[in-house]
């Protein structure tokens, strides 16, 4: 997830426990998805695209957290 932003997601992971559950819990919901594509794991429909929402809005609630912290570095 979020692969350009390499070195902000490491610093953000150790520095703020919130930003660190969110990455965490997207490489979960991507581990599911990856399983149900791959048949290991058994979803309905409706399931995978549950996990599909749940990924995008924890996607996009990092990277807002991603570029607060790039902006709030550039500024100091």
């Amino acid at each position: 997830m979020l692969s350009e932003y390499r070195e902000e997601i490491s610093e953000l992971k150790q520095q703020n426990a919130h930003f660190a559950k969110i990455f965490e819990k997207h490489n979960e919901l991507d581990k599911r998805a990856k399983d149900a594509d791959e048949g290991r794991l058994h979803l309905t429909d409706i399931e995978k695209e549950q996990i599909k929402k749940e990924k995008l809005l924890l996607k996009d609630e990092a990277l807002h957290m991603i570029l607060e912290y790039k902006k709030s570095k550039a500024s100091n």
